[in-house]
């Protein structure tokens, strides 16, 4: 990578106080998209009542080369849980489900692990990451795309992903309960989620480029490709979201229509024709606390509080100006959204790239500008980070597959006979290994992309390399084995930090079956 951090110096010449100039956000991006190794990222402002920057820069495929503008279409993910929070309050407002309702009285067959959980657990508590799983557990299930998990599937397998933590005492986000909240909004409505979403909230708001699920979009003349880093090389991947997690992640829109939704919501969820979409109170009860989270003692924002209402963070920022955020990540792509009301202003940054430290580093420079801090070096500080992260995980790999192909031939590991067979998850399904060559091939049979070459490591465990080398997500497949050499089971675990939590290999408890 080019060193770039020195022209960041020359970026920050901008008065204490005040907006960046068009010139300098262009700098910014630019410089971003370097440092980074980002093809392509859009970014939208928003302040006192009109749009003041709304542009793309560089490409939005990396193979066909086309210009990212402010009208391309971006997988905005998980940004898509504040509509799906919106919908859910809609429906309150119509007297149709209150917060605090029982999930079981709208969606009967609703069952978690514990049974006290499962009768007491509300509406409120999809939507606020407190259902006591772990982080991402069950992602397995829609992530990657192509599996063959149906919503039903998902709500019929809750029961067997054992929690982390007791119920409402700690947060660990969590997307399938937003997908269980999209069933409810099916069930009470009538309507499917992606149907509500589109003719109760995109078209009143006028986001009429936007969609609620990629395959719902019709015109893909401007819509980005994904990428990511593969194996030490920004490479272009196809498109990837699974349309049963529409309602925790799915809605695709662009900087133009999500600037609309920005000041939608600090209109008071009034549109531009001065319809009210949304009472006040029920406006006002998504952005307050529900489940708080830690402030580090140099918070870089000097705020008091942080954590999580119904469907979006919740945060002060320079001691009192109340901060409205979400973040979304998908593979191949990432977006950050974020409002301070109070100063009338909202900030979008879309991205084809899987690096979250780029969208910070836009964010934070232009929201430094409007709080007042002094000129703090953003992209400086995110990008020696991230070059120190991927050099971590990078060394963690090599050392992993160095052992690997030293243990080649070894007397130590198992023979096929041990190893070689179905391998059981309630929740996930079977896993087969079997041999190949002189290795063995790993396959798992409801999500057909999982599969990969399995590589020996020591006498117990083996890596699973993925043949799809975008996921960045191999895994240490560990044996048991029972008293006659022959394996009874086996779990997993991440070779490399790096890899998405979705991919909640972790979570499984595989158990042979033959």
């Amino acid at each position: 990578m080019k060193q770039l951090f020195y022209v960041f110096i020359g970026l920050m010449s901008w008065s204490v106080c005040a907006q960046l100039s068009d010139s300098q956000i262009d700098k910014l991006v630019i410089n971003t998209l370097e440092t980074f190794e980002v093809p392509g990222i859009s970014v939208g402002v928003y302040k006192d009542g009109q749009v003041v920057y709304a542009k793309g820069h560089g490409v939005r495929s990396l193979e066909f080369g086309k210009k990212m503008d402010a009208q391309t279409l971006v997988g905005v993910a998980s940004n898509s849980k504040g509509f799906t929070c919106f919908a859910l309050a809609m429906l309150v407002d119509e007297g149709k489900l209150k917060w605090d309702d029982q999930v079981r009285y709208y969606i009967p067959e609703f069952q978690l692990h514990d049974s006290w959980a499962t009768e007491q657990f509300s509406i409120r508590d999809l939507v606020t990451h407190r259902s006591g799983l772990g982080l991402g557990a069950g992602d397995l299930m829609f992530f990657p795309e192509g599996g063959k998990f149906s919503v039903q599937d998902i709500i019929n397998n809750l029961k067997y992903l054992e929690p982390k933590s007791s119920f409402r005492s700690t947060f660990e986000y969590n997307n399938l309960m937003f997908i269980v909240a999209g069933e409810v909004i099916k069930r009470v409505s009538g309507f499917s989620w992606e149907e509500f979403i589109e003719q109760r909230i995109l078209k009143p708001v006028g986001m009429i480029h936007s969609s609620a699920s990629y395959n719902r979009v019709t015109d893909r003349s401007n819509i980005i490709e994904a990428h990511t880093r593969a194996d030490g090389k920004v490479v272009q991947i196809p498109h990837d979201w699974s349309p049963v997690a529409n309602a925790a992640g799915g809605i695709v829109s662009n900087v133009s229509d999500m600037l609309k939704w920005a000041q939608f919501l600090m209109n008071d969820a009034v549109t531009k024709e001065g319809e009210r979409l949304l009472s006040k109170d029920g406006f006002r009860e998504l952005w307050q606390l529900q489940m708080p989270l830690n402030v580090r003692p140099d918070d870089p924002y000097h705020s008091n509080f942080r954590g999580y209402g119904l469907g979006w963070f919740v945060s002060d920022v320079k001691g009192g100006y109340k901060q409205v955020s979400h973040t979304g990540g998908l593979l191949g792509t990432v977006t950050q959204f974020t409002m301070i009301p109070e100063l009338d202003l909202a900030i979008v940054v879309l991205t084809n790239q899987m690096v979250g430290s780029a969208f910070n580093a836009i964010t934070n420079t232009i929201k430094d500008a409007y709080l007042g801090y002094d000129q703090r070096p953003w992209l400086e500080t995110y990008g020696e980070r991230h070059q120190k992260y991927l050099a971590y995980n990078d060394s963690l790999k090599v050392a992993v597959y160095k052992q690997s192909a030293s243990m080649a031939n070894s007397p130590l590991l198992p023979d096929p006979q041990q190893i070689v067979g179905t391998y059981s998850d309630d929740w996930f399904g079977d896993i087969i290994i079997e041999e190949l060559d002189s290795d063995y091939s790993i396959k798992c049979e409801n999500s057909p992309r999982l599969v990969g070459r399995m590589l020996p490591y020591n006498a117990t465990t083996y890596v699973a390399k993925w043949n799809d080398r975008s996921f960045d997500a191999d895994v240490f497949v560990k044996f048991v084995f029972d008293e006659t050499g022959k394996a009874t089971g086996a779990t997993m675990s991440y070779i490399a930090p790096i890899t998405d939590f979705s991919f909640d290999f972790h979570d499984l408890q595989l158990v042979r079956t033959n």
